[in-house]
C-alpha cells in the first residue's frame, strides 16, 4: 500500500483539523473553567445572599422590571429562584464574552495564520484550500465542544447540590445556551476571515456584526414594546432560549442555521479566492501616500489609526447610550444605590446608574489597551518586527513609541466616554455636569493605563504568554468588580481586581491616591518591560 493511502496519509490529510483543534481547545479550556466556575459560584451563593423568601421576593421586585439593567444585562425572569438569578446575572455576561472569544479565536486561527504565511505550508500537503477550511472549521468546532463540556460539567455539579437543585437536562441546556454565541461567532469569524484580506479587517467585520446584534438586543430589552426585536439579533435568539426559566429549544433553530450557513460560506469562499487575498479586497488603484511612513512610530500610527478610531467612536456611542438610559435605569433608586454603594459610590439617582455603567466602560477601555499589546506582540510573532529592526531602528524606541500611541488611545477613549456620556445625560436633563462626566472619563482610563504597563512587562518577560495572561487579568478584574462584592467580603480577593481600586465616578469622587498608585505602577511596569525587551531575543509565534 502506498504511504499516502495508509495511516500516515490519513494523518497528513487531517493535520489542519488536529492542529486547529489543539490550539482552539487550549483557549477554550481556560474560558470553560472560568465560565463553569462563575456559574457554580453564583448558584451555590444564591441562598447565602438571599436566605429568606422575603429577601428573594424583594430582590426580584427590585431588579425584575429595571429597564436599564434589562438593556445592559438582559431580561430578568423568576429572580426569586436560584435558576432565574443565575440565568439573569451570569448568562448575559457569558454570552457577551463567549461571542468575543469566538470571533477572536476564529480570526486568529484562520486569517492570522494565513497572514503570517503558515497557511501556505499547510496547503502544501494533501489538501485543497476548501478542504483545509473545512478542516479548520472542524477544529474550531472541537474548541467549542471543550468550552461547552466544561461549562456543562461545572453547572451540573453545582446543580446536584440540594441548595441549587438544577436537573441535569436543565444544566446541559444552560451550558448550550451560554455558549451558543461562541459557536455562532466562531462561524462568523471564520466567514469574515475569508471576506477580509487581513486579520485586522476580519476582526472589524466580525466585531461590526457583534455590535449591531448587541445594540438591537439592547433596544429590544430596554424599550417597552420592542421585545419582538430579539428575533432580529443573534444575541436575542440566545436570550429567547430561556435556560433554567422555562427552556425554549425552538430558538436553537436560527442559531444552528446561522452557524451552519456561515461555516458553509467560509468553506466555499476559501476555494474561490487566492491565498493571501480576501473576497472584499479593494483594487490597488489608489495613489501611493508616504506621509505616514517616516519612522516606526509614524508607521504604527498609520496602521492602527482605523482600529483606534473604531474603539474611540464605539466607546463614545456606548457612553452616549448609557447617558440616555440613565433615568430609566435609575427608576428604582434604592436598588441602584445599593449596587453602586457596594462599588464605593455615595450618590443616587441617574448619577448612580451612570457610575454603575461606567464600570463596564472601564473594562472595555482596558480591553482596548490589552488589544494594543496584542498588536505589538502580533508584529513580533508574525515576523514583521524582524524586517523593521534590520534597519537602523532602536528596539527601545520602537516599543516606547508603540506604548505612547497606546496611552494616547486610552486617554482619548476616556475623554470620548466622558463627552459621550454627558451628551446622553444632557438629552434627558438629568443635571450631571460636564466636569463630572470628564472626571468619569478620566476614571475609566486609569485602569487601562495600568493594564498597558502590566502588558509591557509581560511582553518583555514572557512574550508568548503575555496576551492571554493580560486578557485574563482584565476579565478577572471585571468579574470581581461586578460580582465579587455581592458574594464575598474578602478584601484579598477584591483587591486583585484592578477596577475595584477606583470608585464608580460620578457617583463617587475621584480617588487621586488610587490614580497615582495605578499610573505609577503602570509606568514602572512599562519601564521594566522596555528593559526586558531590549535584552531578550525575538520570539516567533
Amino acid at each position: 500500500m502506498p504511504p499516502e493511502t495508509g495511516t500516515a496519509g490519513r494523518r497528513a490529510a487531517t493535520v489542519i483539523a488536529v492542529t486547529t483543534a489543539k490550539r482552539a481547545a487550549r483557549s477554550a479550556a481556560v474560558w470553560g473553567v472560568l465560565f463553569g466556575a462563575l456559574v457554580a459560584y453564583d448558584a451555590l451563593g444564591y441562598h447565602k445572599s438571599f436566605p429568606t423568601a422575603a429577601a428573594r421576593a424583594r430582590f426580584a421586585r427590585t431588579f425584575g422590571n429595571n429597564a436599564g439593567l434589562n438593556a445592559v444585562i438582559g431580561p430578568a425572569r423568576r429572580l426569586d429562584t436560584v435558576g432565574g438569578e443565575v440565568a439573569w446575572r451570569m448568562f448575559g455576561l457569558l454570552v457577551i464574552i463567549g461571542a468575543i472569544w469566538g470571533l477572536l479565536t476564529a480570526t486568529r486561527l484562520l486569517r492570522r495564520e494565513e497572514d503570517a504565511g503558515r497557511w501556505e505550508l499547510l496547503l502544501a500537503g494533501q489538501t485543497t484550500r476548501r478542504q483545509a477550511a473545512g478542516q479548520a472549521a472542524a477544529g474550531l468546532a472541537a474548541g467549542w465542544v471543550v468550552l461547552w463540556a466544561l461549562t456543562a460539567a461545572f453547572t451540573a455539579a453545582a446543580g446536584a447540590s440540594a441548595r441549587v437543585g438544577f436537573p441535569v437536562s436543565g444544566s446541559l441546556f444552560y451550558a448550550t445556551a451560554a455558549t451558543a454565541s461562541a459557536a455562532m461567532f466562531l462561524a462568523i469569524g471564520a466567514l469574515a476571515s475569508q471576506l477580509a484580506p487581513t486579520r485586522r479587517q476580519a476582526n472589524g467585520l466580525a466585531a461590526a456584526v457583534f455590535a449591531v446584534a448587541y445594540l438591537i438586543r439592547m433596544a429590544a430589552d430596554g424599550v417597552a414594546g420592542l421585545a419582538w426585536l430579539r428575533w432580529a439579533s443573534p444575541l436575542g435568539w440566545v436570550e429567547n432560549l430561556h435556560p433554567l426559566t422555562g427552556s425554549q429549544p425552538l430558538a436553537l433553530v436560527p442559531i444552528i442555521v446561522v452557524t451552519a450557513a456561515a461555516t458553509a460560506g467560509a468553506v466555499i469562499l476559501a476555494g474561490q479566492r487566492d491565498l493571501g487575498a480576501g473576497v472584499l479586497a479593494r483594487p490597488q488603484s489608489a495613489r501611493a501616500r508616504t506621509r505616514l511612513l517616516g519612522g516606526p512610530v509614524i508607521v504604527a500610527a498609520r496602521l492602527e489609526r482605523g482600529t483606534a478610531l473604531a474603539w474611540i467612536g464605539g466607546l463614545a456611542m456606548l457612553a452616549l447610550l448609557c447617558g440616555v438610559v440613565a433615568a430609566a435605569g435609575a427608576s428604582d433608586v434604592k436598588a441602584i444605590e445599593q449596587a453602586v454603594g457596594r462599588l464605593g459610590g455615595h450618590q443616587g439617582g441617574a448619577v448612580a446608574w451612570i457610575g454603575y455603567e461606567f464600570v463596564l466602560l472601564a473594562a472595555l477601555v482596558a480591553l482596548a489597551a490589552a488589544a494594543q499589546i496584542s498588536a505589538v506582540r502580533g508584529e513580533e510573532a508574525d515576523g514583521y518586527l524582524d524586517n523593521l529592526l534590520a534597519r537602523p531602528v532602536n528596539r527601545g524606541t520602537w516599543l516606547a513609541g508603540r506604548l505612547g500611541l497606546a496611552a494616547l488611545l486610552v486617554l482619548a477613549a476616556g475623554l470620548a466616554c466622558g463627552i459621550g456620556g454627558w451628551i446622553g445625560v444632557a438629552t434627558r436633563h438629568d443635571g450631571v455636569s460636564f466636569a463630572a462626566m470628564l472626571q468619569a472619563g478620566l476614571n475609566v482610563a486609569v485602569p487601562a493605563l495600568f493594564i498597558l504597563g502590566a502588558g509591557a512587562l509581560l511582553y518583555g518577560l514572557i512574550p508568548r504568554l503575555a496576551v492571554p495572561v493580560l486578557y485574563a487579568l482584565v476579565l478577572w478584574s471585571f468579574v470581581v468588580e461586578i460580582f465579587g462584592s455581592s458574594l464575598t467580603t474578602s478584601h484579598w480577593l477584591l483587591d486583585t481586581a484592578v477596577l475595584s481600586h477606583l470608585g464608580p465616578v460620578p457617583a463617587s469622587s475621584l480617588d487621586w491616591t488610587a490614580i497615582a498608585w495605578l499610573t505609577g505602577l503602570g509606568a514602572i511596569g512599562a519601564l521594566a518591560g522596555l528593559a526586558a525587551f531590549t535584552r531578550r531575543d525575538l520570539a516567533a509565534a
